[in-house]
């Protein structure tokens, strides 16, 4: 991997753990509040960023594209919602890691049960290690504290979105920009009825969290950009297993900026977890 691509994809695993942080402190909230105006902010901040790319490409999203996005959107949308429930309830150091790990187990498993792809030996290890890290981020199979649970939902998501994102950008060929604006723009466009129900929680929200909903709605886009921008440097099998370490980023920043127990625990388990993603990516 080139210096400038490893130098992305460490800034977008900051990023990535960094807006988590912002969300984790805004749980408190409504969630789907929360959510929307994360959203709202980001489809009015990235809204000259998209413009810009379709006049200089020349390039409008076809009907095709806005059914893929759709389907995208409504699964990212229960990827934030989900995570933010999960948030509410358990430690960003057991939410974050249980549910960046359990995506790409689910979406190998998926591939291996509808795709009928084999698993090389070394795929099937980081399985394995990425259950091992669940399990003792759970604390040992002696509880299943609610993080590990709303962690594993989130895994659904994100195992869902990869494979289907994936498909669209790729094979598909939806530029990955409007792919990211649109989908911002979408869930904007679904939570708004719930969000007109709630106005005085959105009011309430805006004046308590206003600088973590703009930092989350400038890094969510971003952190997602920054990788996209080392798959033209590097190969994916090397960029996916190393933005991955976002998952030790969000375990430390929960263990020493939100005084979440269990530090040592939590990063062994995150570690295993991680040296599941590497040697899933590269099987």
């Amino acid at each position: 991997m080139s210096p400038v691509a490893l130098v992305l994809v460490l800034v977008a695993a900051v990023c990535h753990a960094s807006w988590n942080l912002l969300s984790k402190q805004a749980a408190k909230v409504d969630g789907l509040v929360f959510v929307w105006l994360v959203a709202a902010v980001a489809s009015v901040v990235w809204l000259p960023v998209a413009a810009g790319f379709m006049l200089v490409a020349g390039t409008l999203p076809t009907w095709r594209d806005l059914g893929l996005i759709a389907v995208s959107t409504a699964l990212h949308l229960g990827y934030f919602v989900t995570l933010q429930r999960g948030y509410g309830t358990g430690d960003l150091s057991v939410v974050y890691p249980v549910a960046r790990g359990t995506g790409p187990m689910l979406a190998g498993a998926f591939a291996i049960a509808f795709l009928h792809e084999r698993p090389s030996p070394a795929g099937v290890a980081g399985i394995v290690l990425v259950g091992a890290g669940v399990f003792l981020m759970s604390g040992g199979g002696r509880a299943s504290p609610p993080g590990v649970l709303w962690g594993l939902a989130t895994g659904l998501f994100i195992a869902g979105y990869t494979i289907w994102d994936a498909q669209a950008v790729g094979a598909l060929a939806v530029p990955p920009l409007l792919l990211t604006f649109f989908g911002e723009a979408g869930r904007m466009l679904a939570l708004t009825p719930a969000a007109l129900t709630r106005r005085a929680a959105v009011a309430a929200a805006w004046r308590e969290h206003r600088a973590r909903v703009v930092g989350s709605a400038v890094l969510v886009p971003l952190s997602y950009l920054l990788v996209l921008f080392a798959f033209t440097m590097a190969p994916v099998s090397v960029v996916a297993p190393a933005r991955e370490v976002s998952v030790l980023v969000a375990v430390l920043l929960g263990g020493r900026l939100l005084a979440e127990g269990h530090l040592a625990r939590r990063l062994l388990a995150a570690g295993i977890i991680l040296g599941g993603v590497v040697a899933i990516a590269l099987s």
